[in-house]
């Protein structure tokens, strides 16, 4: 998957985003806002979990952690991350390109209520050198995500 299906996928389902490549990587939360020219916490991060055998994505504003009670509470299981060869396998992107977008399999996506602070996040788009501008609504909207509210904000 990747990029090339995240871009594919848009064009099929006429969504009108333009994916940003860059350079250099931005695999990271430093590295995309450092490429893009922006703050961290715009940077909105795609974590995927395990939740009881079954895989699911959490896009979160980038400033933000997970808070273990509140996940727990959520989901009623111990927060576990997908190794890197699991997220690849769920989801079709590498790890620091994973994306709530063209997904290669059954993957429920959630959206965290951080990224409703701002206007406009910056999710990855299948790479690990690679963007979307867009808000919150509008991300909702493309995934059909549900919001949630299992992070922590700095200072919590």
């Amino acid at each position: 998957m990747g990029i090339l299906q995240v871009r594919a996928y848009f064009e099929t389902n006429g969504i009108p985003e333009r994916i940003i490549e860059f350079a250099e990587s931005s695999a990271t939360v430093a590295l995309a806002a450092r490429a893009l020219g922006v703050e961290e916490k715009l940077i909105a991060k795609t974590l995927s979990f395990d939740v009881a055998g079954e895989p699911i994505l959490i896009v979160t504003a980038g400033d933000t952690r997970i808070d273990n009670r509140k996940y727990k509470d959520t989901f009623s299981h111990k927060a576990r991350l997908l190794s890197a060869d699991e997220a690849l396998k769920a989801t079709g992107h590498p790890v620091g390109g994973v994306c709530p977008f063209a997904l290669a399999g059954p993957v429920t996506v959630y959206l965290d209520v951080s990224l409703k602070r701002f206007e406009t996040v910056y999710p990855a788009a299948g790479s690990a050198a690679s963007a979307v501008a867009i808000t919150p609504g509008r991300l909702q909207e493309i995934t059909g995500a549900e919001w949630i509210d299992v992070c922590k904000l700095p200072g919590e």
